[in-house]
């Protein structure tokens, strides 16, 4: 009869080895209680099926990394939620960027997404960006790339909305320094 592994080893093994058996332990694990959660808060079975199976790719892709803090259940619920904004919000922010690219292209007037583009190319906001705290540069994540609200950004980082608030007045306030 086999051990049954916990969270942490079996999240290890597909990490370190890519533990097929692993993975689909933890899938049959988390997936039907994902499936559940997400199912009340869309109605869309397909989107929801999409976000459970983005959500379990990126485990084991590898693009999703487990800390170590707080439950499993919880960071798969984490990747799950952005997920799903992203997909009810369609490209999320970056496909928003580019639809206001594209009405902006025939203008002769730099666009400020062109500016704020070039800057990031440049290195100066990248530099800006990476000399922020990793508390700090999540808010931005949350609430400027990926467009969510101040109440979506702090379910999504699991911290209550006015700690989100003042994460991101210390944020624009240190870019504002180190931009000018």
């Amino acid at each position: 009869m086999s051990e049954t592994k916990s969270d942490g080893e079996l999240l290890r093994a597909i990490a370190a080895d890519g533990d097929r058996h692993a993975f689909e332990e933890l899938y049959r694990r988390y997936a039907p209680w994902l499936t559940a959660r997400m199912r009340s808060r869309c109605a869309d079975a397909g989107i929801v099926d999409d976000v459970v199976q983005e959500t379990f790719l990126a485990v084991w892709r590898g693009s999703a990394r487990y800390r170590q803090e707080g439950d499993v259940a919880g960071w798969l619920w984490r990747i799950g939620a952005r997920r799903l904004v992203d997909a009810l919000r369609g490209d999320g922010a970056r496909g928003r960027l580019r639809q206001a690219l594209a009405r902006l292209r025939h203008r002769d007037e730099v666009s400020a997404e062109e500016r704020v583009l070039a800057g990031v190319e440049h290195g100066d906001l990248a530099g800006a960006l990476t000399r922020l705290s990793p508390e700090l540069r999540a808010v931005l994540q949350a609430t400027v790339i990926d467009g969510l609200s101040t109440r979506e950004a702090a379910v999504v980082l699991g911290i209550p909305p006015g700690t989100v608030k003042t994460r991101a007045m210390r944020a624009r306030k240190q870019l504002r320094e180190a931009l000018a």
